[in-house]
């Protein structure tokens, strides 16, 4: 987004911390590897609040759930949903063998759409249905179940966190956050009201239906267990946590955030491989020699698969798919670099310079999978690789994160060579991305050949 290009421009004037307005709002920005790891991990509990806009203190409720939480609700709400996603099997076997399941049915998907020459697919959009596949991984957990890829709620669902992306950062959404008494001529943020109250509805209707008839010594999802644990609180009389709106809101960031960044991760990958045809072809050797063709991709295979280690992480590196951080805040008063930072200051802390800091990263604004492999071709970690941001507000699926990529990414160039429609030629497709929270490519079609 425009913001963005604007403060990575800024940064190269006043350096790596500098303040400027938006608004009547002062905002401190923070660019480069040092500066964001200084304040997310070395003064991890001066910079761990969240920083709110009008729109998104209105859609937390005044800051319930994880993503938007705020204060003590946040670190009980945070505590609960990690340890509640580890009991369903997030990095063990259970959610892998899901995973695995899941992405075989997006395979038959793919192969749906192969024409009936040998060599030749019907280009298609993939978006949608790729989607439709991660969510379907967090829903497991979330509800207990999956959803069929036509169905028109889990559709709807997904309609409305892809609104969303593009509603939270449009033009309109932010001269509303600056100025709110202009909300009445602006009609964004009412659209993105109007589309949080239906999305966190289908979790109320859930909650309500289930709230009575929920067995404690059989719980089957997160909201089951939501529902459990508010039972034992109300018995202690020392509930203040866990009620209906931070089990809505806890319950939609969870769908929002388990759908849309590891979906969006994929697309960049897909179109990646199709861009770069050589690196492309890397992978699926190495595919052919650790797997072969016919048996399904295991998480352990990871540690036998440098090359595809290393070209996974760079296209998360690449895709950029939170440039901007979620907006942090400082908890006190704070003293940063010589700077005085009062409490309450929102801060930026740019993740896209530190992906693209040309002080780590030897071809920054390439895609370059040896940035993640040593001279021997072994997988090396990278310490400026933070797209899941870092210190306490670092994204709490992570693990099941990158499970999900390394299977799903797998299981799709095992079985799949991809390439863009015959009038496109790999040159000219296009690396700009969509603007929004988070940073998707342009709508691209594809076809799935037979690998």
């Amino acid at each position: 987004s425009s913001l963005l290009l604007f403060s990575l421009q800024l940064s190269e004037t006043y350096g790596n911390v500098f303040t400027f307005h938006m608004g009547p709002k002062k905002y401190v920005v923070l660019t480069g590897y040092e500066a964001v790891k200084e304040a997310l991990v070395t003064q991890a509990d001066d910079f761990s609040g969240r920083g709110q806009t009008h729109t998104t203190n209105t859609g937390s409720k005044g800051g319930n759930g994880i993503v938007f939480g705020k204060g003590e609700s946040w670190k009980v709400m945070r505590r609960f949903t990690l340890s509640t996603l580890r009991d369903f099997g997030m990095g063990k076997k259970t959610i892998e063998d899901r995973i695995i399941e899941e992405s075989q049915r997006l395979v038959e998907v793919f192969q749906s759409h192969k024409s009936t020459s040998l060599d030749a697919g019907k280009p298609f959009d993939p978006q949608i249905i790729i989607n439709s596949a991660v969510s379907n991984i967090i829903c497991s957990i979330v509800f207990g179940d999956r959803f069929d890829y036509s169905d028109a709620q889990f559709l709807n669902l997904q309609r409305i966190v892809n609104e969303a992306v593009r509603l939270g950062v449009s033009p309109k959404t932010q001269l509303f956050d600056m100025f709110p008494f202009l909300g009445f001529f602006l009609s964004d943020h009412k659209k993105a009201h109007q589309n949080g109250t239906m999305f966190q509805g289908y979790f109320r209707n859930i909650y309500k239906d289930l709230k009575d008839t929920v067995d404690s010594n059989d719980l089957r999802s997160f909201i089951d267990t939501f529902i459990s644990r508010q039972r034992e609180e109300e018995a202690r009389n020392s509930n203040k946590y866990f009620h209906e709106d931070n089990m809505a809101i806890t319950s939609g960031n969870l769908f929002a955030a388990g759908t849309e960044t590891t979906s969006t991760t994929l697309r960049w990958g897909l179109l990646l491989m199709m861009k770069y045809p050589h690196i492309q072809d890397k992978v699926q050797e190495e595919i052919e020699s650790v797997i072969g063709r016919e048996r399904p991709p295991q998480a352990e295979d990871r540690k036998s698969m440098p090359y595809m280690d290393a070209v996974l992480h760079e296209i998360q590196r690449v895709g950029n798919v939170v440039p901007m951080n979620m907006l942090h805040e400082t908890t006190w008063d704070t003293t940063f670099r010589g700077y005085r930072i009062p409490k309450g200051t929102p801060v930026i802390p740019l993740l896209s310079s530190v992906l693209s800091d040309k002080t780590q990263w030897e071809t920054p604004h390439q895609f370059n999978p040896n940035h993640f492999l040593d001279a021997q071709g072994k997988f090396v970690k990278r310490d400026a690789f933070m797209p899941f941001s870092a210190g306490r507000r670092v994204c709490l699926g992570e693990t099941l994160a990158k499970m999900e990529l390394f299977l799903f990414f797998t299981m799709l160039l095992q079985k799949f060579h991809f390439r863009p429609p015959q009038e496109v030629s790999p040159e000219q497709l296009d690396l700009t991305p969509t603007p929004g929270i988070t940073s998707s490519p342009q709508p691209f079609q594809l076809c799935a050949l037979s690998h």
